[in-house]
């Protein structure tokens, strides 16, 4: 039987002739070793298990933990190994049922929160809590991480089982996850099979079985999750595991306390819209009651952006600083942000640091002979530093303008001057890299960071990605105002995304303050547009599969068909069209 198998070392693919019946598994091993795990399978463009079995003709592209969709399935592994190592440690202190929230994401892993079983009365549920509490120790958190290394060193096959509606909704009904039962029950496809996952733990009255459901692939073992860390993080525990970009190690801890703090406001939003999952969400949209949701969450916004204006007042700075990933909504919110600060009495001027751009023949390339737009080298930093200090001291500047066509910075348009009490608000990926503006007095500068931190999660055991939402957000952005089509947006985002984890995730520590840029409401809203145009994309493209795998995700998310309800100051608005600030 042949197959066309694509490796790094052979990315145009090598002709194999293997055996009939072989699993995506066995081939790896026969084929391996991989300098990184393989924990997925690119089958005809479909990202696939490595249980699936290979037919005449198949072509084969293998994926470590370096490619998105295996990332995310390595995350899926070892959140099934954490919830089961949870349930199994709480029993022996004496709490049956003990569950595990997978919350959000924080410090590359997530932070998650252990609960009492479910169907309890609220006050009895309360109870149960503070219990949970107080035996919630360091020395829990090591036995709950030591339980998960014994589940892993089993290498306890991931059965999967593909059952209808019907049988899903009895199987979660009677574990009492009513979300769960909601959006099976709401699915409208008819040929819709959720897959769910067992593993089968020894013990000594035989195998205990844990199931649960998981959007989308899954590795084949817990063998496969070999690294991963828990810490005890305020109320809950950090659930840690190598990041895209290093795949065999686990990130340097850094403690995230400002984002977990805005994770924590987040929580507040939610509660004040009546959300707590997806499930709420939609039942709120099929309610009719989208156009409320829209108005609060947008309200929620402008409040918040009203309080950092009131705290840059307070402290009496002069130079904002802004920075954020793509997609983040950097644009709309520093000019509400200056809205803002006009209706308290302040006169802020914006200004973006990409007119400060070296000239293009002067630019350094990176490691592809590219010029590299992204690096702190391609400032003048020098000049930029220069006009802000003059621009404080009241003196006029000549600002440049950078013009992409001729690639260099013309001078002589925007004599600017501005009085001693007015504010320059800046925005710019490098905006709060500290060498960007060492010579500008720190008393002066006020940094925010902003991006989509945290999003409405699908249900208690599954989250929805961040990076997903940003990615999005850009898709739509990029066909309504840059031409490009999703597969071109799919195709550039690994390198967005090496460019933000180079550039500006290193520095979201130095804020003053964080902005969530997340509406509650706006996946909703992007499946209108982002839908059609996913499924443009073909079986023989190699975006194919990321594709589907957010098709497959979209279909739990009612769709907001009407955005009129969105206000034309949203950031929403700078991705779908028709906003107030973006031409």
């Amino acid at each position: 039987m042949d197959i066309t198998l694509i490796t790094e070392a052979a990315p145009d693919g090598e002709k194999l002739n293997i055996r009939d019946g072989m699993t995506l598994e066995e081939l790896v091993k026969e084929q391996g070793p991989f300098k990184y795990d393989i924990l997925l399978a690119r089958v005809n463009g479909i990202d696939t298990e490595l249980t699936e079995k290979l037919n005449e003709g198949d072509t084969v592209k293998l994926l470590d933990m370096r490619i998105q969709s295996a990332n995310i399935a390595y995350q899926r592994g070892v959140t099934f190994i954490y919830l089961i190592a949870v349930r199994e440690v709480f029993r022996k202190l004496g709490i049956e049922g003990a569950d595990a929230e997978i919350d959000n994401s924080l410090n590359k892993g997530f932070f998650t929160r252990v609960r009492p079983v479910r169907g309890l009365t609220r006050k009895d549920q309360d109870a149960a809590q503070d219990v949970i509490q107080q035996l919630l120790t360091e020395e829990v958190v090591s036995r709950i991480e030591a339980r998960m290394h014994e589940l892993v060193a089993m290498n306890l096959p991931i059965r999967k089982s593909l059952v209808s509606i019907e049988e899903g909704v009895q199987i979660w009904s009677e574990g009492g996850y009513g979300e769960k039962v909601k959006l099976l029950e709401e699915v409208s496809d008819p040929d819709f099979m959720p897959a769910f996952y067992t593993i089968d733990v020894p013990t000594e009255d035989g195998p205990e079985s844990y199931v649960n459901y998981f959007f989308g692939p899954m590795v084949p073992s817990t063998g496969y999750i070999r690294l991963f860390e828990l810490r005890k993080y305020h109320k809950g525990i950090l659930l840690r595991y190598p990041y895209y970009s290093s795949p065999d190690e686990i990130p340097e801890y850094v403690d995230d306390s400002k984002i977990y703090g805005a994770f924590s406001e987040e929580h507040r939003w939610l509660h004040l819209l009546g959300i707590r999952h997806l499930p709420d969400m939609n039942d709120l949209i099929s309610q009719g009651g989208a156009k409320d949701t829209i108005l609060l969450s947008e309200a929620l916004h402008e409040k918040k952006i009203a309080e950092i204006a009131d705290e840059i007042k307070g402290k009496k700075k002069r130079i904002i600083l802004i920075a954020g990933p793509s997609s983040s909504g950097k644009t709309t919110f520093a000019k509400r942000l200056c809205i803002q600060m006009r209706v308290i009495g302040l006169r802020p001027i914006y200004m973006g640091t990409d007119d400060y751009f070296v000239n293009r023949d002067d630019m350094e390339l990176d490691e592809n002979g590219e010029k590299d737009y992204e690096s702190l080298n391609a400032v003048d930093i020098d000049l930029f530093c220069s006009n802000m200090n003059d621009l404080l001291a009241g003196k006029e500047v000549d600002i440049p303008e950078f013009d992409f066509i001729k690639g260099e910075k013309i001078f002589g348009k925007r004599l600017t001057k501005i009085d001693k009490d007015q504010l320059i608000v800046i925005e710019g990926i490098h905006a709060l890299n500290s060498k960007l503006t060492e010579q500008i007095p720190d008393e002066t500068k006020f940094k925010i960071y902003i991006s989509p931190l945290a999003q409405l999660n699908i249900d208690i055991h599954n989250r929805v990605p961040t990076t997903d939402v940003r990615m999005l957000r850009r898709m739509v952005r990029d066909y309504n105002f840059r031409g490009h089509s999703a597969a071109a947006t799919i195709d550039g985002w690994p390198k967005v995304r090496g460019g933000e984890d180079k550039n500006i995730f290193p520095y979201n520590g130095a804020a003053d303050v964080l902005f969530n840029s997340t509406l509650a409401y706006e996946i909703g809203l992007l499946k209108k547009y982002a839908e059609p145009l996913l499924e443009e994309i073909t079986p023989d493209q190699p975006e194919y599969g990321e594709a589907r795998r957010l098709l497959d995700f979209f279909r739990f998310f009612r769709t907001i068909e009407n955005e009129k309800d969105v206000p034309n100051n949203s950031i929403l608005r700078e991705f779908i069209g028709g906003s107030v600030f973006v031409e």
